[in-house]
């Protein structure tokens, strides 16, 4: 697969980019902007929640990350 290119810089992300809205089995959670150790942007989200399995409640630990292809390549600040 070909390399996508990231149609942001660094710097247009970091000063624009919002809190995503996430709805995780209909529990409303906020992925927060987030700069990765590898040089990626994008969000991330960590927390915890309740899933019912038949008839019994399992707490589940949450952790996602929503990462814009292309822009671990962007130019550094």
């Amino acid at each position: 697969m070909a390399k996508s290119s990231c149609p942001v810089t660094r710097a247009e992300f970091l000063r624009d980019a919002q809190p995503v809205e996430v709805t995780v089995n209909g529990v409303p959670m906020t992925a927060e902007v987030k700069e990765f150790s590898t040089g990626s942007l994008g969000w991330h989200l960590n927390g915890k929640s309740n899933i019912k399995v038949g008839d019994k409640s399992v707490s589940v630990q949450i952790g996602m990350n929503l990462t814009i292809v292309g822009s671990k390549d962007l130019p550094k600040q």
